[in-house]
């Protein structure tokens, strides 16, 4: 399986903008997603007040393909979404049994 963390600063004053768009598309998007074993999504805290992430457990990495494309190593975002964002990263680990 692989694990999959996004993380997104929002551009300063579009908290609340991009909050919405997180919990009612985002959020309702991914945990629809055929290949997600589970979604982890994670918003602001005071002392990171414009970060959003979401940490994904996917079945395999053709199922991430699926979803996203080949370019599944870049940080894709809704084009809804784009103007609210300052910037976004990815990354990609192999799950490991605990």
């Amino acid at each position: 399986m692989i694990m999959r963390i996004f993380q997104v600063t929002t551009s300063p004053g579009q908290e609340a903008e991009f909050g919405r768009f997180f919990h009612e598309t985002a959020i309702p998007l991914m945990n629809s997603t055929p290949g997600i074993v589970r979604v982890l999504p994670g918003g602001p805290r005071e002392e990171s007040s414009r970060e959003f992430s979401f940490v994904m457990v996917w079945e395999s990495l053709e199922a991430l393909r699926a979803f996203v494309g080949e370019d599944y190593q870049s940080p894709h975002i809704d084009p809804a979404e784009a103007e609210l964002v300052e910037s976004r990263s990815i990354k990609h680990y192999d799950l490991v049994d605990s």
